[in-house]
């Protein structure tokens, strides 16, 4: 009898497991489709492709009533900065990337709000990564989208949000779509490679954005000083009027910019983890690629299945 319930056990051991990997690699394959869309719709944008007049219309279509149904729906954008010092050839691309946010900002923080399913992951133990890592890795996507984008129009027009949005998107698909071929056991090195070494220009790219995003929302005035011989900035700033919110987003501002001597000395103190900072972030990424990457050739070393 004790046999038979030992056997049983590890039997519904093994089927729990096995369920767990059969969602993971579900979850992975499902985000990794839900980032490429947006990617591809930004792309098309960019290039100047009418989308609306595409063979693919019903498709695009459909994604767009899709997007409508989904709450807090506003896509208003408004236009601000200045492009004289532009290169002409650069200047269509810019352009229209001040109206990204319209065609794929809701879809955007909804799929990246899903991402609080890898806390629970995480949290349940069904993956390997950290769940303090995991947290606030989540956490500051989550604070761009709702507390700064959602809250701040003047955001959604910068052309930042296209950068932050682009390097996010390929980050995401490349990320989901290694974890799920590691799941089922698929070494595919050009993959491995793709993973730890795309953050040596997506990374800058995507948390300057995220960075400088928020520096946007800060009551910070810059007034032409045309009284001198020549011209200059002004930067009016005056601490006093500011709100509280208005110091946390500078202070998120300041653990997001990459300032090795603020970090080391500051930074530390206000958020919980030393991966909270762009510095330590970067060289722990390289750090991880050497282990990786260097002396194993192209084999996936340790996995890990987020």
């Amino acid at each position: 009898m004790a046999k038979s319930k030992t056997s049983g056990g590890k039997a519904a051991s093994q089927k729990t497991s096995a369920g767990v990997t059969y969602y993971l690699v579900a979850y992975n394959l499902v985000s990794a489709l839900l980032w490429s869309v947006p990617l591809a719709i930004t792309l098309i944008h960019l290039t100047g492709i009418d989308i609306s007049s595409w063979a693919y219309k019903p498709w695009y279509v459909a994604y767009q009533s899709w997007l409508a149904r989904l709450p807090f729906g506003s896509t208003n954008a408004s236009s601000s900065g200045f492009y004289s010092l532009v290169p002409q050839e650069l200047l269509p691309y810019l352009l229209r990337s001040k109206a990204t946010y319209n065609i794929v900002g809701t879809g955007v923080k909804w799929v990246q709000t899903g991402a609080i399913l890898e806390v629970v992951h995480s949290l349940l133990g069904w993956v390997r990564s950290p769940l303090q890592t995991t947290l606030m890795q989540v956490y500051s996507r989550l604070f761009v989208v709702w507390a700064i984008v959602d809250q701040f129009p003047n955001t959604r027009s910068n052309p930042l949000y296209t950068s932050m949005i682009l390097a996010w998107c390929i980050t995401e698909v490349i990320r989901y779509i290694f974890y799920a071929f590691n799941l089922l056991g698929i070494n595919f090195y050009p993959l491995l490679w793709l993973r730890y070494t795309t953050f040596y220009f997506l990374y800058p790219i995507g948390a300057s954005s995220e960075a400088f995003l928020i520096f946007a929302t800060l009551p910070i005035a810059f007034v032409p000083d045309n009284k001198s011989s020549q011209p200059t900035i002004e930067v009016r700033l005056n601490l006093s009027d500011w709100q509280p919110f208005d110091y946390y987003r500078g202070a998120m501002f300041l653990i997001w910019w990459p300032c090795k001597l603020y970090h080391k000395f500051v930074a530390h103190l206000i958020t919980p983890t030393p991966y909270a900072a762009l510095y330590m972030l970067y060289t722990h990424m390289i750090a991880q690629r050497r282990k990786v990457l260097g002396s194993q050739g192209k084999t996936l070393g340790t996995k890990k299945t987020n």
